[in-house]
């Protein structure tokens, strides 16, 4: 086919401007760009659909002026990702399965040191004569007192052995029982709290704690530690009605571990509850292949680029433009930042996301003349022609 004429084109085409927000050099880019597209798209369209080259034409210029409307229409305020305020950063990620358990012992209390539950062995030699030895078991009562034959009940409860045996011979003096007492008293089984332990835990059910190991940290062992999908908030009910009321006490396991908050000391029949974390959906729309809802990562970072790639990418060759809706906690209105793709690749505007937020791949002059070029070969032409 010979040479042709150009169509006459609107200075829109050649000339359009970009949304009142552009840099100069952002707007010798725009005229750049509408001028290339149209010399390309309309020596194709004349070469091969002779017939439909100048309906394309006139369509192109109407796409160019709705794309400068738009653009200029829907400028509106936007945070840069790179001076985003300190408040509005998303939270770092906490990785559960990283968290030092450690910080959430208590003070290990000696085996020696009797406590309410344990079972102590008492021996005292009854008949001097025959040097006939007597051994009774006796359980630590609640108050911490035993019950010893022929002396009565003593207090020994937070006493080490020995002292309890010292205090036993002195009372079973002064109450007149013997003289010169020869009464020895040993450990025979130490109490064995147990507690539940249920949730984001590995291996939930009911878990014996030995004596001490009394602590958060032991019972999350014990059930198998804490899962994936583990938040950090933990739930202690206390349930012995002969402690009062049901309790319940939260720990932050963040605080607790850095040593910021008390963990209280478990007791026989505690309820250890972890808390699952839920976390909100992100969500991309806009100019991708997939766009739609996406679950949070529980224990990592999620950016931009990655919202992206899991929303198949851009749908639109062009597309440079993204807009993070964020819900900031505490604000009655949503933030919008908007972000380059580009300087995101670059390593600059790849901010990261926090549950909830919102990826839009917004509409530009530039990526609606590159869809109406779409839609009329696809459309128009039989889609026979494919660039993109």
């Amino acid at each position: 086919m010979g040479r042709f004429s150009p169509l006459t084109v609107p200075a829109a085409i050649r000339y359009s401007s970009p949304p009142i927000r552009a840099e100069p050099a952002t707007l010798r880019v725009w005229h750049l760009v509408f001028a290339s597209i149209h010399d390309i798209t309309i020596h194709i369209a004349a070469m091969h659909y002779p017939h439909a080259w100048r309906g394309f034409g006139l369509l192109l210029s109407v796409a160019a002026f709705v794309a400068v409307a738009f653009g200029v229409g829907c400028a509106q305020r936007a945070y840069r990702a790179d001076k985003l305020p300190r408040e509005l950063i998303a939270p770092a990620a906490i990785d559960t399965q990283s968290i030092n358990l450690s910080g959430l012992a208590d003070q290990s209390v000696s085996a020696e040191v009797i406590q309410a539950g344990d079972v102590l062995d008492v021996s005292m030699i009854t008949d001097y004569a025959k040097l006939t030895t007597t051994t009774a078991p006796v359980r630590v009562a609640d108050d911490g007192s035993i019950a010893i034959p022929l002396v009565g009940r003593v207090i020994v409860g937070g006493m080490e052995v020995k002292q309890a045996e010292q205090v036993v011979n002195n009372e079973s003096i002064s109450r007149g029982v013997f003289r010169t007492p020869c009464i020895t008293v040993t450990m025979k089984q130490c109490h064995t709290g147990r507690v539940t332990v249920l949730g984001a835990v590995n291996n939930p059910g009911v878990r014996d704690l030995p004596r001490g190991s009394s602590s958060l940290m032991a019972a999350l062992l014990a059930a198998g530690g804490l899962s994936k999908e583990a938040g950090t908030d933990v739930e202690i009910r206390r349930t012995d009605s002969r402690q009062g009321p049901m309790q319940a006490f939260h720990v932050d396991l963040t605080a607790a571990t850095a040593g910021a908050v008390r963990v209280p000391e478990l007791r026989d029949g505690d309820i250890v509850q972890v808390a699952k974390r839920v976390l909100p959906p992100v969500y991309v729309i806009g100019l991708v292949r997939k766009p739609g809802e996406f679950p949070f990562p529980a224990n990592q970072e999620l950016r931009v680029l990655d919202a992206l790639a899991l929303a198949g990418g851009v749908s639109n060759p062009v597309a440079e433009d993204v807009l993070v809706i964020r819900h900031p906690p505490g604000k009655a209105e949503p933030v919008r930042i908007a972000v380059s793709i580009q300087a995101a690749k670059n390593g600059r505007d790849n901010v990261a996301l926090a549950p909830g937020d919102t990826v839009s791949v917004e509409q530009t002059p530039g990526t609606m003349v590159i869809d109406t070029i779409q839609t009329f070969f696809r459309v128009s032409l039989g889609g026979s022609i494919s660039w993109f």
